[in-house]
């Protein structure tokens, strides 16, 4: 196969190539970058495999970063755009099912595609557009099948996480994996337990905003690979509520876990962060999943939510939590919903216009929990409509808060 039409990412990327062959090396595009432009998909990394070692790649480019230069990875920079070029490789040994003990470099374009994951990934390209494919991948990618390169045993044992990138492929592609290659998946699933919980994040947070994420999520469930997954072990009950959800689409991380944690049951702050913690994502992410969940619980409730609610909740995680409520079936309208946030009295804690300066100032509370209960009193009248945001009213407010409190 030759792609006549190459997109211009590629053709950005040629000349690096031509200077790597014009030194007498091979040079190729390799990997997803390929695989995704046979497929039409957008780009998003262009990728480079080269039969020079990194020390004969760094000396043909002026500006160059040892970004992983003992696996033979180095970023060349050109015209303010960074590509990746890796040598030629083999690997062995792979005690912690992620790594390699060790790696060599070598000069065979065959030797390297054949410690890659999948047939689809095993493809090479040729500057001008000529597909390399040595492991029937082209077959696989016509066929929308995904399958081990080699053995799939060892493929799984030499790097676990393609266990989780098998099923996150399934859906982002919407691809069946390969009996064989599923079956070793199967077979493995308890090796998951060998990889660090942030990378096993990434594949599912991707599986679960593929296009046919009930694919994916159907091959996790007959792999039983989600029961090495944090506090998945129990959760089959739970998957196949969302495996028979409608057609649905997420569109955000925010709103894949702001999804789980509501079908998970419990939708209590403690649980929901118990949750993520296990995943270790950010505490912005739990944040903001958290101020999710409970909109949805009270859109679930009443279809309403009162100015409080929507003041607690926030602009975005409004927005995520009703895309989610959309796909259960007790979503509202969105317009609506934000014409509701944007009429409240502030939408910031920050923006309340007196704060325990000015109450200490005016001899209204001393230091202490007291002030803090006050500005609290404070903001939720304001919220909630009873008294204006203005300075004068607001510290009239405060003393009499103060004043019913003493008697």
């Amino acid at each position: 196969m030759i792609l006549t039409q190459l997109p211009p990412e590629f053709e950005a990327a040629k000349p690096i190539l031509a200077t790597i062959e014009a030194a007498g090396y091979e040079a190729y595009f390799v990997g997803g970058c390929v695989r995704d432009t046979i497929l039409g998909k957008p780009l998003h990394d262009v990728d480079i495999a080269t039969s020079a070692f990194p020390a004969e790649v760094k000396g043909l480019f002026k500006r160059t970063v040892d970004t992983g230069i003992e696996h033979g990875t180095v970023m060349i920079l050109d015209h303010g755009e960074g590509y990746e070029t890796t040598t030629f490789r083999t690997e062995s040994g792979y005690q912690d099912f992620r790594r390699p003990d060790q790696v060599t470099f070598v000069r065979s374009l065959k030797e390297d595609l054949k410690r890659r994951d999948f047939t689809i990934n095993a493809l090479a390209m040729k500057a001008n557009g000529e597909v390399i494919d040595l492991f029937d991948g082209l077959a696989d990618l016509k066929a929308g099948v995904l399958r081990a390169v080699g053995v799939a045993e060892d493929r799984f044992h030499e790097d676990a996480l393609r266990m989780m990138r098998a099923v996150r492929f399934a859906s982002q592609l919407d691809f069946a994996i390969e009996p064989a290659t599923e079956a070793a998946v199967k077979d493995n699933a308890a090796l998951l337990t060998k990889i660090a919980v942030e990378r096993t994040r990434v594949e599912w947070e991707k599986l679960l905003m593929g296009q046919q994420p009930t694919r994916g999520l159907q091959a996790l469930v007959r792999t039983d690979l989600y029961r090495y997954m944090p506090l998945m072990a129990d959760q089959q009950a739970m998957l196949t509520k969302l495996i028979e959800l409608p057609a649905w689409q997420l569109t955000s991380i925010e709103s894949t876990w702001t999804m789980l944690s509501w079908l998970m049951g419990d939708t209590s702050g403690v649980a929901v962060r118990k949750l993520l913690k296990a995943w270790k994502t950010s505490n912005e992410l739990i944040d903001h999943v958290t101020a999710a969940t409970a909109v949805l619980s009270a859109l679930n409730a009443t279809g309403t939510l009162s100015a409080r609610e929507l003041f607690d909740a926030g602009a975005a995680a409004l927005t995520t939590a009703n895309q989610v409520a959309d796909i259960l079936g007790f979503g509202v309208d969105q317009t609506e919903l934000m014409a509701n946030y944007a009429a409240l009295p502030i939408q910031n804690k920050r923006d309340l216009a007196i704060n325990g300066g000015d109450l200490i100032k005016q001899q209204v509370v001393t230091p202490g929990p007291a002030m803090g209960q006050i500005l609290a009193q404070l903001l939720a009248a304001v919220v909630t409509g009873k008294v204006a945001n203005q300075y004068d009213e607001l510290l009239d407010f405060a003393r009499m808060v103060t004043d019913t409190k003493n008697n």
